[in-house]
């Protein structure tokens, strides 16, 4: 009996196959022309890939959302100190105004 080496990436979607989209083992193993036992050695060895890379794809996503945010809320942070100064500024400019035009009187 001749031994066919498969890809790797081929196992990894027999695999996803059964794990992610929920065929039976025996179907996909007919389908693709590999025995049930493959499918089994296959799924003990690659079984938690598919699902550890759309984790780490989801995890990555999610980073990359966070720091867009955290740009995003540090210039409205600066933004505001920005502001809180002016106005301080104005505050006090408005005081010695009011001040000097009490003591004028």
């Amino acid at each position: 009996m001749s031994s066919i080496r498969y890809p790797e990436e081929f196992k990894i979607e027999a695999v996803k196959q059964v794990t992610d989209r929920g065929y039976k083992i025996g179907e996909v193993a007919k389908r693709l022309g590999v025995t049930p036992k493959s499918m089994h050695d296959w799924i003990k060895k690659y079984g938690d890939t598919g699902s550890q890379h759309q984790t780490i794809t989801g995890q990555q996503d999610e980073l990359r959302q966070l720091k867009a945010q955290l740009r995003r809320v540090t210039e409205e942070r600066d933004i505001l100190k920005e502001a809180a100064v002016y106005f301080a500024s104005e505050s006090k400019k408005n005081m010695i105004i009011d001040w000097v035009n009490t003591g004028l009187k």
